[in-house]
């Protein structure tokens, strides 16, 4: 918009409208430019409106009237004010910046604690990709747990974003760590998770009338999975995309018999009792658990990301380095940008136990 002005102010200046007297506009641009733009484009607005001045006071033959010095020395100190201002709003700025990045990394510690390398009979390693460049932390939930039954591990993703999000992922995987380790069936632990969603909701003033108008909508797909030391993988699934089982170089999705609504949305179970299902998962296989942000990624296309044949693809390797080309696959597949948070969690059956 400055630049603009600076152009009209020209233009006035080379119309027969010349006589309207375009100084006072052309000064003040300087300091309209530092509230949007950095140094640089405070400078160059700046010089644009001292040239407009120079050249239509050259034009007109218009120097030595002192309205004309005075016009040039307001700009002058104006330009010098704005470029100081915005240098230190700048600065404050990225201050500002900073310090909430070390507060979402601090968060994202918390919440999303780094996965062991090891853990019994599996291997183990998880990656995180915000769709925003400068989020740290989102909706998507993971974490593994070494138990007396086995491993036990949850992915999940958050209906939503912002804050609202990050506090109900913070209530299921509380739940969820807290549930594992005396809970001998899958199913309770999934309902631990669900009560405590149910409760967070319930909490008056936690979130803005415009959150509270949506309680009745939270919901959270959630799946919770087991290894013990038996050849098998026990999988309860609320909801959300099946996790993948790498096999001999192919892949095969663990769909539930029976689709299960998300946690939150408890009154749409109907049928039996809920039950763990069961699949092979002997040494030599993988498990990936990940959120719908790796499989619903697009190209220029709009075709989805192939998660199953990007997997059948990976050279083998160990876990990290196997989701690192995972990474970097969905990464081309999106052109560098996602649409949604991105969670991958990698589990392989080993034949060691510690």
């Amino acid at each position: 918009m400055p630049f603009v002005i600076v152009l009209l102010g020209l233009g006035i200046e080379l119309s027969p409208a010349h006589v309207l007297y375009t100084g006072p506009l052309l000064t003040a641009m300087p300091a309209l430019a530092s509230l949007t733009m950095g140094p640089k484009g405070t400078l160059s607005v700046a010089a644009g409106a001292l040239g407009v001045s120079l050249i239509t006071t050259t034009l007109h033959q218009a120097w030595g009237g002192q309205q004309i010095y005075s016009n040039l020395l307001g700009l002058l100190v104006v330009s010098v004010a704005s470029v100081t201002t915005s240098n230190a709003v700048r600065t404050r700025r990225q201050g500002e910046l900073d310090q909430v990045r070390r507060v979402a990394v601090a968060a994202q510690q918390v919440l999303l604690r780094p996965v062991p390398a090891r853990l019994g009979p599996v291997r183990a390693a998880s990656v995180y990709l915000a769709a925003e460049s400068e989020a740290e932390i989102g909706g998507d939930l993971y974490e593994v747990v070494h138990t007396r039954y086995g491993v036990r591990m949850i992915m999940g993703d958050v209906r939503g974003k912002g804050l609202p999000a990050v506090r109900l992922a913070a209530a299921v995987l509380g739940a969820f760590r807290e549930a594992v380790h005396y809970e001998d069936d899958l199913v309770e632990v999934m309902d631990h998770c669900a009560a405590a969603l149910r409760r967070e909701c319930a909490v008056p003033g936690a979130v803005g009338r415009a959150e509270e108008e949506n309680r009745a909508e939270d919901f959270v797909t959630a799946l919770v999975a087991e290894v013990p030391d038996e050849p098998v993988v026990q999988v309860v699934n609320r909801g959300h995309p099946p996790p993948l089982l790498l096999s001999g170089g192919k892949v095969q999705a663990l769909t539930p018999s029976t689709p299960l609504p998300p946690l939150g949305l408890e009154d749409f179970i109907i049928g039996p009792p809920v039950k763990a299902e069961s699949y092979p998962f002997p040494p030599g296989d993988r498990l990936l658990l990940h959120t719908d942000g790796v499989i619903e990624a697009r190209d220029r296309h709009n075709a989805f990301f192939d998660l199953p044949r990007a997997m059948e693809a990976v050279d083998t390797c160990t876990p990290p380095e196997f989701l690192n080309q995972l990474h970097q696959a969905l990464i081309r597949h999106a052109q560098g940008r996602l649409a949604d948070d991105a969670a991958m969690l990698l589990v392989d059956r080993s034949d060691e136990t510690i």
